[in-house]
């Protein structure tokens, strides 16, 4: 089980205390970030710590609920043609960006095509795009060669990279090169001469900023109202810092503190802990299949109905089974596409010798697994200390390459004979919005070459992905999520290692924020 062993008594005292210039003010707020905030362009990376700071200083045209409900944000009013072909929209009134400037339509289409040229679910819509135009200021008309079901799923795209709304000016740059200005028209502006790399991220409150006047707070949808003037984004060195911060009262607000400092946390009067996202984490073990032993869906298949899912998250998050799901198909469970089609294959009874000769049988000839774990991702590496016990318990050679993830994440792009700089297998995790729909799902493509890493050819697989983008409602959608889960568990191109969950800490001084997406409107001093 994972331990970090940080904090070994309740004192407060223990770890070094951050030094801050100034008391905290009223409507100032000091926020611990998952780590520090080093690319400010939210289409050139797919980290979350950007999207947290996109979702500060930019708006979006829909925006996420609760439900994975696509609601209104910039746009005032939308319509569709009954072919599904053209789609109009009406942005809201008084849309400014931060350098006074109008939002216009023009606006809209330059982000919309620089986002979708990084993006899979924008990539397929941009495909099927034949013009976007922009009748006046406040409005613009997507038409397309054929209908595109997710449409407004993929204008409210909140996992990495997000779909948000910038100048044309600025939009209109090479999609592979980064953006150099932050300008948005959300509820805050980036204080870019107070940015201390390392160290400390500030934002202000944007006082042009007009929110939606109706609909319900709920996630990134709904009225943005700012009640903060100002909020501090503070990187701490280590987990114990950040514990000694936020219980004596020097921040107030912990993104994502580590499971085995909760129950410290717990102890502390005025710090309330609150789950982050119902979605939570999810897992999923890499097979190379461009190269034995995994080129052959039978080995791989054979290796999935051996695995425990329960073995996998309790090393990862614990033994309490609140803070995990051994019961996880392909998409995340508590979104509308989560359904148990085949799901027997990975919560049957488990038989080692059974699968054993499922493997010999299958056509494994004792090929070396050449196997990749990262030293520095404490979570990653509990996985593959579980992953690499099943290989030999099933009768499998493996050669374990422990490394730092930067190392991993080179090697992992080789396509070489593992013998030859290659691999054979991995373990990565995925936020929940990363696993909602094929759209946004990565490690779901399965056209080969074009495929995420480990390029697995599975050409059902792939026509019912893209039957879901042409899906007109969500009862076809979920009727080929059914289809693509029970060929998951038929071929394998991946291994599902289940959901955990984290907490985020606040003080009891704020009112609670909106952890989901870890947004700062709507909260105010208590």
């Amino acid at each position: 089980m994972l331990r970090r062993h940080l904090l070994t008594a309740t004192g407060a005292g223990l770890l070094a205390r951050p030094a801050f210039a100034q008391p905290a003010a009223a409507r100032t707020l000091r926020y611990v970030p998952q780590t520090d905030l080093t690319v400010l362009d939210p289409v050139f990376t797919t980290a979350y710590i950007t999207r947290h700071h996109a979702l500060m200083i930019y708006d979006q045209l829909f925006g996420l609920d609760s439900q994975l409900r696509p609601q209104p944000q910039m746009v005032e009013a939308y319509e569709a043609d009954g072919d599904g072909l053209t789609w109009r929209f009406r942005l809201r009134e008084g849309l400014l960006f931060h350098d006074g400037e109008p939002v216009r339509g023009r606006d809209c289409i330059a982000s919309i095509r620089r986002w979708a040229q990084r993006d899979a679910l924008g990539q397929v819509m941009l495909s099927r795009v034949v013009e976007m135009t922009a009748p006046d200021d406040r409005s613009f008309v997507i038409r397309l060669s054929r209908p595109f079901g997710p449409m407004l799923d993929a204008l409210a795209k909140i996992g990495p990279p997000a779909l948000f709304i910038m100048p044309e000016r600025i939009a209109a740059a090479d999609a592979n090169t980064r953006i150099q200005e932050t300008i948005g028209s959300g509820p805050f502006r980036f204080v870019a001469n107070e940015r201390l790399v390392g160290s400390r991220v500030v934002y202000e409150r944007n006082p042009a900023y007009r929110p939606r006047e109706s609909g319900t707070v709920s996630w990134a949808a709904g009225p943005k109202r700012v009640h903060l003037d100002r909020v501090e984004w503070h990187v701490m060195p280590d987990p114990g810092t950040s514990a000694a911060a936020i219980r004596n009262g020097e921040v107030d607000w912990w993104e994502n503190p580590p499971n085995d400092l909760v129950p410290v946390l717990r102890r502390a009067r005025d710090v309330t802990l609150k789950r982050s996202s119902p979605l939570g984490t999810f897992g999923t073990g890499v097979f190379n299949c461009l190269h034995a032993p995994f080129d052959k869906p039978a080995v791989r298949r054979a290796v999935l109905r051996a695995m425990s899912q329960q073995d996998f998250m309790t090393a990862a998050a614990g033994v309490d089974p609140s803070l995990w799901n051994a019961e996880v198909g392909v998409f995340t469970p508590g979104s509308p596409l989560a359904n148990a089609a085949g799901i027997e294959a990975i919560t049957g009874p488990r038989d080692i010798e059974r699968s054993k000769r499922e493997l010999r049988e299958a056509g494994y000839r004792g090929e070396t697994i050449v196997m990749l774990a990262p030293s520095d991702q404490p979570v990653l590496m509990a996985l593959a200390e579980v992953g690499r016990d099943l290989f030999v318990r099933l009768g499998m050679e493996v050669d374990y390459r422990v490394s730092d993830w930067g190392t991993l994440v080179q090697r992992r792009a080789s396509r070489e004979p593992p013998a030859n700089g290659g691999w054979n297998f991995f373990h990565t995790t995925w936020n929940g919005l990363d696993g909602i729909n094929p759209g946004v799902m990565q490690f779901l493509r399965a056209n080969g070459a074009q495929a995420w890493f480990g390029w697995p050819t599975v050409p059902r697989l792939d026509a019912l992905r893209q039957a879901w983008f042409d899906a007109p409602d969500l009862a076809a959608q979920r009727s080929a999520a059914e289809e693509i889960q029970r060929v998951v568990f038929e071929e394998a191109p991946y291994l599902p290692s289940g959901q955990y969950f984290a907490n985020t800490a606040f003080r009891r001084s704020i009112t609670e924020p909106i952890s989901e997406v870890f947004a700062f409107w709507e909260v105010r001093r208590s």
